[in-house]
């Protein structure tokens, strides 16, 4: 089976914030779709409820919905939340990413070059 990975760290960051948003029964969606300079962008949303075309994977109590679609793109992926001086972000390793851009948050696949825009 495919899988997506959220870290501990970043599950309690994800749970503070869907219950900050009255979501605590909530779902991380983790989607890509076309865009950014390298072809595929990621992008992360709460939503309220599952459809037959998600994967559910459920890590440190946080329920996270990946399309099945997507999973050939993001499969062996790592979601993790890390804090510094300056602040904290989430950092996505995706094992399957080819190439990606200066900022992180675009990527490509050797079986997906998605389609590429300004960065």
């Amino acid at each position: 089976m495919s899988s997506v990975t959220l870290t501990e760290s970043a599950a309690y960051e994800v749970k503070d914030m869907l219950e900050a948003n009255d979501m605590a029964d909530g779902f991380l969606r983790f989607k890509i779709q076309g865009g950014g300079c390298t072809g595929l962008t990621y992008g992360m949303a709460a939503e309220s409820e599952a459809t037959d075309k998600d994967e559910v994977f459920e890590y440190h109590g946080v329920k996270m919905l990946v399309a099945k679609m997507d999973l050939p793109v993001v499969d062996g992926t790592v979601i993790d939340f890390k804090q510094s001086l300056i602040g904290g972000g989430f950092t996505i390793e995706n094992p399957n990413a080819s190439l990606s851009c200066g900022c992180g948050s675009s990527f490509r696949t050797e079986a997906n070059a998605g389609a590429p825009g300004d960065c």
